[in-house]
């Protein structure tokens, strides 16, 4: 595994021109596995998690040679979402083949389940920050009011903590100045005396101070810093990871046609959407260029609504069905509109195409 390690981060480029001819060739299976589509989005899915794997050994390879506070070792909960989301429309066509329209909402739901528990694991583990694509991409930029904060030692501690951070800070002074006396006053005879030198190397490494490990924001913290606007977003935030979750369980209580599922989970969405608005707002609250961009990208989701049922059935199905017939004479433009409205009503029959999670 080291060794394929080291051979994606020297070939980074070959590595992705490998990946985008693969995934364009996926577009062939469907003829070869025409009597089911188990085949095509079981080699999908399994493009997709190598990519996945991929991509997290080359992010990884810049944290690893940086320089600064360590990071503590976690769980890699990004490559863990990326897999998931790559297996979970495989589990939906192989629930739907072998259990039936109906049944296949169990499965969706324990797949939804735990896409809910790694991301609030990984929420909680990046100190509640905000997830970007879902918890795909990590949230590594710095809050500005957090930084400068952290800097004057008023961040999301106490008296007491910045009293210990002073007395550590005293410390590495301390310990640097006294490393170096002991190396200027012993370089002299270091070269002549092996046992010296031995121990002049031993209380180096006693005095070196330890690395720093960064200290994530608990959830007591942000709340008593950021008070209301801390806890409007951290609430908007498990309303869209939830979300998910929210409308399968009640897509197997009431069903796809029903309109039930398909306000509450408009209406979750809108409420965690207002808590984010209103964080945004605030002048307590700063968000980085990731998060707004994130914030964006959510909005933009709203659209799926049009294609979920039932209301793409009652409405959107009309509406492209019209424009089909009206571009149908249009010797180009009809046949490119045909095959379009052809993919989208194919792929509106899949959850997780729409699903938006």
């Amino acid at each position: 595994m080291e060794a394929y390690k080291k051979w994606v981060r020297r070939n980074k480029d070959y590595v992705h021109s490998l990946e985008s001819l693969a995934n364009g060739l996926t577009w062939l299976l469907p003829e070869r596995f025409s009597a089911s589509e188990i085949g095509p989005e079981a080699v999908t899915a399994i493009l997709g998690i190598i990519t996945a794997i991929n991509e997290h050994i080359i992010d990884t390879t810049s944290t690893q040679t940086s320089a600064g506070p360590v990071e503590p070792n976690s769980f890699p909960y990004s490559l863990c979402t990326s897999a998931i989301k790559d297996l979970e429309t495989l589990v939906e066509v192989a629930a739907q083949h072998y259990y039936g329209d109906d049944k296949k909402w169990n499965f969706i739901a324990v797949t939804e389940a735990t896409k809910v528990l790694v991301r609030l694991a990984l929420f909680r583990n990046s100190g509640y920050k905000m997830l970007l694509h879902g918890g795909e991409t990590p949230n590594t930029e710095k809050h500005s009011d957090f930084s400068s904060s952290q800097h004057n030692g008023r961040d999301f501690r106490g008296h007491g903590a910045h009293r210990g951070s002073n007395e550590q800070n005293s410390w590495n002074l301390e310990g640097r100045a006294l490393s170096a006396l002991g190396r200027f006053g012993e370089n002299a005879r270091m070269g002549s005396d092996p046992v010296r030198l031995r121990g002049v190397q031993h209380q180096q490494a006693i005095m070196e101070p330890p690395p720093q490990m960064i200290e994530r924001p608990s959830l007591s913290m942000i709340l008593s810093e950021k008070g209301v606007q801390g806890a409007l977003f951290l609430m908007g935030e498990v309303l869209f990871i939830t979300r998910p979750l929210i409308y399968v369980l009640l897509i197997r209580k009431y069903g796809i046609r029903s309109w039930i599922p398909w306000f509450l989970s408009l209406a979750v969405d809108a409420i965690g959407a207002g808590f984010s608005t209103q964080v945004v707002k605030s002048r307590d609250y700063h968000l980085t260029a990731s998060e707004q961009d994130e914030l964006k990208r959510r909005k933009l989701l709203w659209a799926l609504y049009l294609m979920r049922d039932p209301f793409f059935s009652k409405y959107t199905r009309q509406r492209l069905q019209s424009t089909e017939k009206l571009l149908e004479p249009v010797p180009v433009i009809g046949l490119l509109t045909a095959k379009i409205v052809e993919l989208v009503v194919g792929a509106q029959t899949r959850y997780t195409y729409m699903s938006g999670s």
